[in-house]
């Protein structure tokens, strides 16, 4: 019987975290084995943020409703429901919603996401 080309994930891998972020992975390396690039859809609380990171991934984040900010080898750049960002492996980054309401969007990861590939800096 020949190998299926195609890998039906039936529901997302829910990634567990402490800071109220919903990240729900729909393909990558812990939904589907997929390591050449990742899917996930995220909500951000408001006021919510995350330490410096330096992936050495690709990314690209496409904001679905609200706001999300992003500061990027010390620019600072606003994306809104609609815009979408390409932030190239190894540039240093931060992500946060820092507004009133929550920022709903969907991230690319090109290879896939892994937390060790993210280097997070401590808080």
């Amino acid at each position: 019987m020949p190998e299926k080309r195609y890998v039906l994930n039936p529901a997302p891998f829910v990634v567990p975290t402490t800071d109220g972020k919903l990240i729900e992975e729909h393909v990558g390396q812990a939904s589907t084995g997929t390591g050449g690039y990742s899917l996930a859809h995220m909500v951000a609380p408001p006021h919510w943020s995350e330490p410096h990171q330096t992936p050495t991934f690709d990314e690209i984040t496409i904001v679905v409703r609200g706001r999300k900010r992003f500061e990027i080898d010390g620019d600072t750049v606003e994306l809104h429901a609609g815009q979408a960002l390409l932030i190239k492996g190894g540039a240093r980054v931060r992500y946060a919603n820092p507004f009133d309401e929550e920022c709903e969007y969907w991230s690319v990861c090109v290879p896939a996401f892994s937390p060790a590939t993210a280097h997070r800096e401590a808080d």
